[in-house]
This record gives C-alpha cells, structure tokens and sequence, in this order.
C-alpha cells in the first residue's frame, strides 16, 4: 500500500469501476471475440493514471515511481521467464514433437476408456512440464481425431483432460502460471513443490474414476498416416530439460532469480538453432533433389515471435492493474478480512472456488500482493486450490477454454457442469489429505 489511502478518493473507486469494466470484457473473451490483453493494458494504463494524478497533487512523484518500478520488476521476471518457456514450446511443435505424439497415439488402436486413461494421465504429468493449456490442446487433439461422431464420448474426455492438466500442474513451478509465481515470489522452494503429488493425484483420481464409468469400450478408429519428428527435435526436447536445470539452479544454489537460468537456456536454444539452420542448408545444398520431409530450416527468432504475445499482455496488465489496486489500499483490507478474519485455511480455500469463476491468474496475483503471513502448508494449500479450483467450471480455466473453442459442439459449459459435483468431491479431497499430511 501506498503512503496515500486511495479507498475512497474518487481516483479509487474509478479504478474498480475501470477493473470491473476490463475483466468482464476477459471473462467474456469466447463470445466478443476480443483478445484478454486489450482491455487488461488499457485498464493498468487508466489505474496508474489516476494514482499518478493523485500522488503529483501530493507532491509524492519519488513513492510514484518507486512503486511503478517494483510492479514493473515484477513482470519483467515474468515475462522473460514465460518468454523462454514458449519459445521451446512452440519450437518442439515446429519440430512436430506434439504432432509425432498426437499420431502415434491415435494409431494405437485404443478402446475409448484406454484413451481416456491414457490422455488424462499423459495430461496429468506433462502439464508438470509445459504449461496445461499445451497439454490440454494436445490431447483434446487425440480425442477429437478418434472420437469423431460420438460427441458424449468427446465431452467426457475433454472433462478429463481439464482436471487433469490443471492438477498435475500444481505440483512444479512449470505447471502453471500460479505456481510459477509462488515460487519466484520465494514463498515456495522448488523441491517443496512436490509434496502436492498425492492431492494433486486424489484430486485428479476420484472425477475420473466417477467419468470412466461413462465410457463404452468399443473400438474406435481414426488411423492416419505417420509423423515423424523433424531434425534436431530431440536435442531441443533435452536442452529444455537443461533450461529447467539450469533455472531452478540459479535460484536454489546462486540466489539468482529463475529467469536467468531459462534467459541463458534460450541463449542455448538460439545458438542450436544457429548450428541447426547451417545443418539444414547443407544437407539442402548437397541433396536439393532429395530432401526429406523433415529437413525444413529452423529460424529461433520465428519460434520467438510465436509466443502467446497476448497471454504475456494479458500479465503485464493483471500484475501492474492489480497492484495498483494494491498500491491505493483495496487489497489491505481484503487480507484483513480473508486472512485474519476467516483465517488462512478459509481463506486459502475461498481463493480456489474464487478461481472457478475468476481467472487464477489474477487472484494469486492478488493473494501475493496481498502478502499475508502464513506457513508453508498454507502457501502449497493455496497453491493447490488455486490452481484446481479453476477446475470446478469450464470457464475456470484456460484449459477449459481453450477446450470449449477446440471442441465446439460437443464440450461446453453445461456438458462439464454435469460433472461438477465428482469434481468437487475431488477438490475436497485433495484439500483434506494436504491438511492432513500437513
């Protein structure tokens, strides 16, 4: 908070009017069809705008500035961090690594409720390495492929793969936005992360279970031709293992903040796409009447400037919108409510059913902001909650979305909503075995 109470200045209350105005435009993206970042950017612009008018009336530019740059900091971390992971991401899928995988299983010849358990644990445990919106679109891809003409049979799996990519990303710093900022924020160790592998398991296991009772087990078929991947796929694949290496060494062992190591990691990456491209031109130049259809030149700053540009906006104006509804006063009296009040474990269950309708994202931006004194066991309880709870409804998540957009027609709102008393039930349940592991 700022040396000046904003709560019930004028500056203030246009500053909510103006955050409420922006987020209902993003939770209603799917329908207006305008980009999240839009209104976030232009909402950070008008916040700051009336907190700057304020604190120049005041004669206080020097606090102004200082707290502009603390925010700006902040994303800045972010930014490069998420930068480098998107990078690598849409380099394998230019390699075709997701593609290969996409094929290869629905060549498989699996019955429906072999399919569902595979993508839902392939989801489950790939989100811990690449972000679950990825594994969500990657194995939506499958079921959509093989389940053409039984959309009852898509729309439970596309449940599955929700609840499943969004829990398995709880338990890594990698998994989810959330859990990244848990853990750049330093409130969460990078190997302390791993104590939520048993309530992101329940929390995943108990809807399943309940869903694949709804599955048949005859025999599908979508076959389809071959992927191979393209060259040099697998060498990225291990250089992404090396960036993780190398990020969680930095903040572990150096002190430094993670995004060096993935920064210096995607220095990696830009000099194998170097050696890549010469490969390529001259395998081209001396077999120019043969070249296969994996050799196709790599250029690293092409994979750069496919990064989710919109989702990095969109954090820029979260972070800097919702701290400077920080900065004027709201979120103080917020935490004291939440956290002193109901008190930790309420509160920290609140913030994941608050994520079941509000994007994640902004309230753990909040919750951090908000800074509240609290144990280990309730900062992996919050991010647990906040985390799966988006998983409560389709539009809890941006894997939920994402899904509604891939498989229009046969998943949708009212099609997860079916299932959302076996989901909580698992939300519950997860939330019980930390509290009691803990």
């Amino acid at each position: 908070m700022g040396s000046l109470d904003l709560t019930w200045s004028w500056a203030g209350i246009a500053g909510l009017v103006i955050f409420a105005w922006a987020y209902s435009l993003i939770v209603s993206e799917e329908f207006t069809h305008l980009r999240k970042s839009k209104p976030a950017v232009i909402a950070a612009g008008l916040i700051w705008a009336f907190i700057g008018f304020q604190y120049s009336m005041a004669g206080q530019q020097d606090v102004l500035d200082a707290a502009v740059g603390e925010y700006l900091v902040e994303f800045a971390e972010l930014f490069l961090f998420l930068l480098t992971a998107m990078t690598y991401v849409t380099s394998m899928d230019e390699r075709r690594v997701f593609e290969a995988l996409r094929v290869k299983l629905i060549n498989q010849g699996f019955t429906p409720r072999q399919l569902f358990w595979i993508t839902g644990f392939l989801s489950f445990f790939l989100s811990a390495l690449i972000d679950n919106l990825t594994t969500a679109l990657v194995m939506s891809g499958v079921i959509l492929a093989v389940g053409k003409g039984n959309p009852r049979f898509i729309a439970i799996a596309c449940v599955n793969i929700v609840v499943a990519a969004n829990a398995g990303g709880v338990f890594s710093p990698f998994g989810d936005i959330t859990t990244l900022m848990v853990w750049q924020s330093g409130q969460v160790r990078f190997g302390e992360f791993f104590v939520l592998v048993l309530p992101a398991t329940v929390n995943y296991l108990v809807p399943a279970v309940f869903m694949s009772m709804a599955v048949g087990s005859e025999q599908l078929d979508g076959a389809t031709e071959p992927v191979s991947m393209r060259l040099g796929a697998k060498r990225i694949m291990a250089l992404f293992g090396l960036t993780i290496f190398l990020a969680v060494t930095f903040h572990n062992y150096l002190g430094l903040p993670p995004f060096l190591g993935m920064v210096t990691g995607l220095g990696l990456l830009q000099i194998f796409g170097s050696f890549l491209k010469w490969r390529e031109t001259e395998f081209i130049r001396h077999h120019a009447e043969h070249v296969p259809g994996d050799v196709i030149a790599y250029d690293s700053f092409h994979e750069i400037a496919r990064a989710e540009w919109d989702t990095l906006l969109f954090f820029f104006g979260i972070i800097m919108s919702v701290g400077g509804l920080a900065f004027m006063g709201y979120l103080g009296h917020v935490s004291d409510y939440m956290y002193h009040e109901l008190g930790p474990t309420s509160a920290n269950i609140l913030v994941g059913v608050m994520s079941a309708v509000i994007d994640n994202i902004p309230v753990m931006v909040a919750v951090l902001e908000m800074d509240p004194v609290m144990e280990l066991e309730q900062w992996l309880l919050v991010t647990l909650t906040a985390g799966t709870g988006g998983s409560l409804l389709s539009v809890g998540s941006a894997a939920g979305v994402a899904l509604m957009g891939q498989a229009r027609g046969a998943y949708s709102f009212v099609s997860h909503l079916k299932w959302m008393p076996v989901i909580a039930l698992g939300y519950a349940s997860s939330i019980w075995l930390h509290l009691w592991m803990s």
